[in-house]
């Protein structure tokens, strides 16, 4: 064990309005939307977030037929990502690098598919794939890419609903203080607008989002927010220990200072701020710090009503005596990635170490004033302010959550 700081230089994601942290972040500056409207088996037309990177970027035709969508998601962000580290990839031992990607859900959409396909068939098990049991096993993601990369240390993925994200960035910085590894692939992957069975289900729930204009259909904190839009995406990052970073004259793009993961232990689906709050203290103490050295907290918000209000809550515990730090939410933009979440949304708000602009919350027409967070960002992003530390929430089914906090770096 170690006690080695934990720095971000690679970046690779797409999202429902980006293929690359750089287009994305312009998107989000300029109030630029990636919801559609998309059909989906039963349902009909429905509202989702569509990633449109290319997957043979990385893949070949065959892989595609064999493997899953979460797969070239996963493929295409890690590949993107150490492209983005600068790492001589020939040269790198593969045996020391861990892959540890978050997902919410995984198998759902080839299992719709594969009985869907058999059923015009009178239910014939004859022509059920025999690529069904590796599409579907929970590590699928992060195995189809040790398979692409060539990748000989330990892979997995991590279930933790929609707090995913963070999770993954949590294990690597983990897996590196251990010493297991010397370079961690991790963040976080979804597919989920391929299954009717996700949107089916926040639907049954009256938690899946309306409105006559796609683009708009995504809007926490907002009076008349009616529930979740569903997205694909994918981001994940190149993680190492600041010293083989330095060593290489590698990029820094924000180092790793705290983090936190408990559970609420109360129920299903509904959230509860009293443990969101704890969650978020912990991981403020283990980065040494308090709240008012928080300049940006990215919200986990999702646009339906009880759970925005209960965030917003533990928002206004720790942050209401906080001048200089500003809340921001990025589902507007993009609907909701469940596991890709957490790192996608931090993907978003890095850039401003740099650039000193803070994205705004989209679409809020009407603030509900039960979500009247302190500082709140809204509709119109910010110029000129000096972000030196993120707080990024993400929380999800079965009450788990999670927090990371990234600061920018210096020597």
């Amino acid at each position: 064990m170690t006690d080695s700081r934990i720095v971000i230089t690679g970046i690779g994601l797409t999202a429902p309005n980006g293929d690359s942290l750089p287009e994305f972040r312009e998107n989000l500056l300029k109030g630029v939307a990636g919801i559609e409207n998309i059909e989906t088996r039963y349902m009909g037309t429905v509202h989702a977030g569509v990633c449109h990177f290319d997957p043979l970027r990385h893949q070949k035709r065959k892989a595609l037929r064999i493997g899953t969508r979460a797969g070239s998601v996963a493929i295409y962000c890690s590949r993107e990502a150490v492209g983005d580290s600068g790492l001589d990839w020939e040269k790198q031992d593969r045996d020391r690098v861990g892959v540890y990607l978050g997902v919410t859900e995984h198998g759902n959409v080839e299992t719709e598919n594969e009985i869907y396909n058999i059923s015009q068939f009178d239910y014939d098990t004859r022509y059920w794939t025999h690529h069904h049991n590796p599409r579907t096993v929970a590590n699928n993601p992060a195995g189809e890419v040790t398979i692409n990369m060539a990748i000989t240390g330990p892979h997995y993925t991590i279930g933790a609903a929609c707090a995913a994200g963070n999770a993954g960035l949590i294990q690597a910085a983990q897996m590196l203080r251990l010493g297991e590894v010397d370079v961690a692939l991790a963040g976080g992957v979804s597919e989920s607008i391929h299954t009717f069975g996700i949107f089916a289900a926040f639907k049954s729930q009256g938690a899946l989002a309306r409105h006559e204009d796609p683009a708009k259909a995504s809007r926490p904190f907002d009076r008349d927010r009616n529930g979740i839009v569903v997205s694909e995406g994918g981001c994940v990052y190149t993680v190492e220990r600041l010293e083989d970073a330095r060593a290489r004259g590698a990029r820094i793009y924000g180092e790793i200072v705290g983090y936190g993961l408990n559970s609420d232990a109360r129920d299903y689906v509904l959230p509860y701020s009293v443990r969101q709050a704890d969650c978020m203290r912990m991981a403020l103490k283990r980065a040494g710090m308090e709240p008012r050295d928080i300049h940006l907290v990215n919200t986990h918000a999702t646009a339906t009503p009880l759970g925005d209000e209960q965030e917003c809550l533990a928002l206004r515990e720790l942050f209401a005596e906080c001048p200089d730090t500003y809340i921001n939410n990025t589902k507007g933009f993009i609907g909701h990635t469940m596991g890709a979440a957490g790192a996608l949304e931090l993907a978003a708000n890095l850039p401003s170490f740099e650039d000193g602009r803070i994205h705004a919350c989209l679409n809020v027409d009407h603030l509900d004033p039960k979500c009247d967070a302190p500082n709140l960002v809204l509709n119109d992003s910010l110029e000129n302010k000096r972000v030196d530390v993120i707080l990024n929430n993400s929380f999800g089914m079965l009450g788990i959550n999670s927090v990371l906090i990234v600061r920018r770096y210096e020597e």
